[in-house]
């Protein structure tokens, strides 16, 4: 029997690679001659860099950028030699996880620090560049990124403005003369979980500024801000990003990636499971084990869990996935190819205790969810 294990990162307790081996101790007790494939996935948010460092063989590579704040951090990325790529996550620069609570604000963050990735890539050779673009804290429309890579967003008096969300309003001229030359032989694909657009009710400020510290006051400047930035992209650029799918994406940098560096905007977990060979993984699989830290009705538009099942599907492959924590609407998982959800918890459990002992709980999930599966089988055989 073969077993494929394709779990994403659960946020805050084990990467996609740790959750992997995890799975595998608890399939080898109720399996032990299964032949078990590891797939660890990713969708564009957390973990991208680790799961393409570890399925295509890449390097990690480390440099000091700048933060969302301003402050220095340090950053790691995936370079991928062989084939020219690498692989960058923007929250690893520009990211709500590097600020505390009280310094949360998008009028004043920016991706400067995510430009500086792209930079840093560039001085190794690349020709294709992967960025994921969850977990933000910014709402600058990318104007951060594009000025770390030599682009001037001017004010009425040419001077340049600064690149944060609160200053969008006041840029009167986008000039691309000075954008670094070696983007121009670069393939940029975005990925990302979400398709918002940059504007309205489901826009980069009025769903996902509040989360990063917007007041609705900020929250209208910045709408009426990222509104101005997208006009003036149109007229200096030629590009219309206000209801690109995906423009919303990490406080409009979709829509930035786009405007300034020609970047693809795609699904992430269907660029992530084509670079990994996950349909290569899967054939002659009995059964596939996929996890995540939450799965609810939201899984099923676009996160790992649910690409994962829809390619189990489409080989007549069962998937059972396994989560820290199961909501509501799994029917409309069902209809994407996962099969049943299994809970990570034993029972009721802290939160601390949860992340604490998260791979035992996974494994002996997975152990239960193969059991499960095994006692199908058997009947189905005997039958």
């Amino acid at each position: 029997m073969k077993i494929v294990l394709a779990p994403n990162a659960l946020k805050g307790c084990l990467t996609a690679t740790q959750a992997a081996a995890a799975m595998a101790r608890g399939v080898a007790r109720a399996c032990p001659n299964a032949e078990i494939a590891r797939v660890p996935v990713a969708d564009g948010g957390d973990g991208l860099a680790d799961v393409l460092i570890n399925a295509l063989n890449g390097e990690a590579r480390t440099v000091t950028v700048t933060g969302p704040r301003g402050d220095p951090v340090l950053a790691t990325f995936c370079h991928v030699p062989a084939r020219r790529l690498a692989a960058i996550e923007m929250a690893t620069a520009s990211g709500l996880a590097l600020l505390s609570r009280d310094r949360l604000d998008p009028m004043l963050t920016t991706t400067l620090g995510t430009g500086e990735l792209i930079a840093a890539a560039l001085d190794l050779g690349i020709s294709h560049l992967v960025i994921g673009i969850g977990g933000s804290a910014t709402n600058d429309g990318g104007i951060g990124m594009a000025t770390a890579l030599g682009a001037r967003f001017l004010d009425k008096n040419d001077a340049p403005v600064e690149p944060v969300g609160g200053a969008l309003a006041a840029i009167e001229r986008i000039d691309l003369d000075r954008l670094d030359p070696r983007l121009a032989g670069l393939r940029v694909e975005a990925i990302c979980d979400v398709d918002n657009p940059l504007l309205g009710e489901r826009g980069a400020a009025r769903v996902y500024a509040p989360q990063k510290g917007a007041t609705p006051e900020q929250v209208r400047a910045l709408e009426a801000g990222l509104a101005h930035l997208a006009a003036v992209i149109e007229r200096d650029l030629g590009w219309d990003v206000r209801e690109l799918p995906g423009a919303g994406a990490a406080g409009g940098l979709g829509a930035g990636l786009k405007a300034f560096l020609n970047a693809e905007l795609r699904r992430g977990v269907d660029l992530v499971l084509d670079l990994i060979g996950l349909d290569e993984q899967l054939r002659g699989a009995d059964l596939v084990l996929t996890a995540e830290g939450q799965i609810d009705f939201q899984t099923a538009f676009g996160k790992a869990p649910a690409g994962v099942a829809e390619r189990a599907r489409a080989l007549g492959i069962p998937c059972i996935a396994i989560a820290g924590s199961v909501g509501g609407g799994l029917e409309s998982l069902y209809e994407r190819g996962i099969d049943a959800v299994f809970s990570l918890c034993p029972g009721p459990v802290s939160l601390e205790q949860a992340m604490t002992a998260g791979g035992d709980y996974l494994a002996v999930a997975a152990e239960q969810a193969v059991r499960a599966f095994l006692a199908g089988h058997r009947r189905a055989e005997a039958g």
